[in-house]
């Protein structure tokens, strides 16, 4: 195994449809060409397993906010089940908004559906995630001792698109030191380098235990100073690789990853150990 892929979305109609009224912006923002046409379920999974990268997919549900029906937890589930050898595992995705049965349906995807956690975008579903009236969302999470995933920093989704009610503020990192303080039994993901907010970012992952960040949807040749100071330093044990796909290509990452200069042992860690280490915890 080459890697494993923290962060890689569901490039099929049903992955993503909750992106479907931001694709043309997004498409163009990250110069995704081909990359954004959907493509099926088995042509998805033969692409990570030639490859060589196991992945872990995840989605949004923002239908409170944006009116847009977001993936199914039942299609997440099935589809990790049935491409094992492309899939390590599979975010659920709930609509916060949507009060009990948010909780009742994160009990379902993580208890009954087997996912690998929760995946939150606050930005696109428009919340906080410090607003302790999610807490119990999160509390079914930290219950069955799987990972939250949270969007941080800036966000292609709506980039230059007027009117399109995206507000940057719900994407700093800064909310989930409140999270990650409240419920200490939780492990938190954070997604992305969290610019322009990322010595924020490396303070909360410096002072938690139980934060990590996958660094997905970001070039590593356009991290900051701090960042890839910190990659192979002290906190080294805390980031994972990520590719955000279709937003960035797998070849591209692992070509400018591996022009960074870092030890064999840094790389190992980034691409499989750290992620294996939490996945199993």
């Amino acid at each position: 195994m080459r890697a494993i892929d923290m962060h890689c979305h569901i490039p099929t109609e049903e992955g993503i449809c909750a992106f479907a009224p931001y694709m043309a912006t997004t498409g163009e923002y990250y110069k995704m060409d081909e990359r954004s046409d959907a493509m099926s379920d088995g042509d998805f999974a033969a692409m990570l397993t030639d490859l060589d990268v196991k992945a872990m997919v995840v989605a949004v549900n923002a239908r409170s906010a944006t009116g847009v029906q977001g993936t199914s937890n039942d299609y997440i589930a099935q589809l990790v089940k049935s491409h094992p050898d492309a899939f390590i595992g599979g975010a659920g995705c709930v609509d916060p908004w949507q009060g009990k049965a948010a909780v009742a349906e994160a009990e379902r995807a993580v208890g009954e559906l087997g996912l690998h956690g929760l995946k939150f975008h606050p930005i696109l579903q428009q919340f906080h995630p410090n607003d302790r009236r999610f807490y119990p969302i999160y509390e079914v999470c930290a219950a069955h001792n799987v990972p939250i995933q949270f969007h941080t920093g800036m966000t292609g989704v709506g980039v230059g698109m007027k009117g399109s009610d995206i507000h940057l503020k719900y994407g700093h990192p800064l909310a989930l030191d409140d999270v990650a303080a409240d419920i200490p039994d939780l492990t938190i993901i954070a997604c992305h380098p969290s610019w322009p907010w990322q010595d924020d970012m490396l303070m909360v992952l410096l002072h938690k235990p139980n934060v990590y960040n996958e660094l997905s949807g970001w070039s590593p040749k356009y991290f900051t100073p701090a960042l890839k100071r910190e990659i192979g330093g002290r906190l080294q044990d805390k980031f994972m690789f990520g590719s955000d796909y279709p937003a960035l290509g797998h070849e591209l990452l692992f070509k400018e990853w591996e022009a960074c200069g870092y030890s064999s042992t840094v790389l190992d860690k980034i691409y499989i150990d750290n992620a294996s280490r939490l996945l199993a915890s």
